[in-house]
């Protein structure tokens, strides 16, 4: 197929097609994303190369991606509220539409001058959810910006952190268990006031003379199956293990894993995988299953 390119101000947007596979390598915020609520909280700047939410005590904000998807690599590099964050809550995250929604999240939970964010992860298929993971950080997320990526394809999720891998969620089907693979989603953010929960389980409430707090946005990009019209751009007979196309079948090897692990170790706090008290039933079958994480 034919490729092009567009210049759009000081960025520049490549959608190439081949192999009937769509890839978006996007850099401007205003040609990939829709401001869809905070009334003006929500910024764009510089040209389209930085997006700001912002949170008063009358109102967070929000964005979401004009494209949906349907399996892809997606990073964000993001810097959270810094300062006496507690009681706010940065979301970035997959979502469908729909009762049965499927739902791939990282959710930025602050925390008192000092104390560490808390980065709660989950992942709703067909509108069940309660798969929580949470991990503390290995560095200052609001020193600087830090990349967070999800690579959905139809094998597996992982979710990582400057290329680090904290979390994999692996299809797991064959033994009963959802796995979004049928839904287009889109890529959603929002900051807002959490307090009765985000916290210390709400005993820590949002400062209001911090306000207005804000996270930043950049280097957004995506090597995805963009969905439209009730077809993707990507098909189900092209090749997925050589090239641009390998997101498509990746997997960790053994130094992703080694990562995993060590991430695992000495940085999760909470594992819905080992809460018996929560699963007095026993734990969910994705759980005890073989190799899972």
């Amino acid at each position: 197929m034919a490729s092009f390119s567009l210049i759009r101000s000081s960025c520049l947007l490549v959608v190439i097609m081949a192999s009937s596979l769509m890839l978006a390598f996007a850099g401007n915020f205003y040609q990939d994303f829709d401001l869809t609520w905070g009334d003006g909280r929500a910024q764009i700047l510089n040209n389209g190369d930085l997006l700001t939410l912002s949170l008063d005590k009358a109102s967070g904000s929000g964005f979401n991606s004009k494209n949906e998807y349907l399996f892809g690599k997606i990073d964000m590099q993001l810097k959270l509220v810094s300062g006496n964050s507690a009681g706010t809550v940065t979301a970035y995250y997959l979502r469908s539409e729909g009762s049965l929604w499927d739902e791939i999240d990282f959710e930025f939970l602050g925390n008192l001058s000092g104390d560490p964010y808390i980065v709660h992860t989950n992942i709703f298929s067909q509108g069940k959810g309660n798969r929580e993971q949470q991990f503390y950080l290995w560095f200052d997320p609001t020193a600087d910006f830090h990349t967070y990526s999800i690579l959905w394809n139809p094998q597996r999720i992982i979710l990582s952190v400057d290329g680090t891998p904290i979390r994999e969620f692996k299809n797991l089907e064959s033994v009963g268990v959802p796995f979004p693979k049928n839904q287009s989603m889109k890529i959603h953010s929002s900051l807002w006031n959490a307090d009765d929960w985000a916290t210390r389980g709400g005993l820590v409430k949002t400062d209001w003379t911090q306000a207005p707090f804000t996270a930043s946005y950049r280097n957004f990009n995506a090597s995805a199956c963009v969905w439209s019209s009730g077809a993707s751009s990507c098909s189900s007979t092209s090749p997925s293990t050589s090239g641009s196309n390998a997101w498509l079948s990746e997997q960790m090897d053994s130094t992703s894993q080694e990562r995993l692990q060590w991430v695992q170790k000495n940085y999760m706090i909470y594992n819905y995988c080992t809460d018996t008290k929560r699963f007095p039933q026993g734990l969910p079958p994705e759980c005890t299953a073989t190799n899972t994480s």
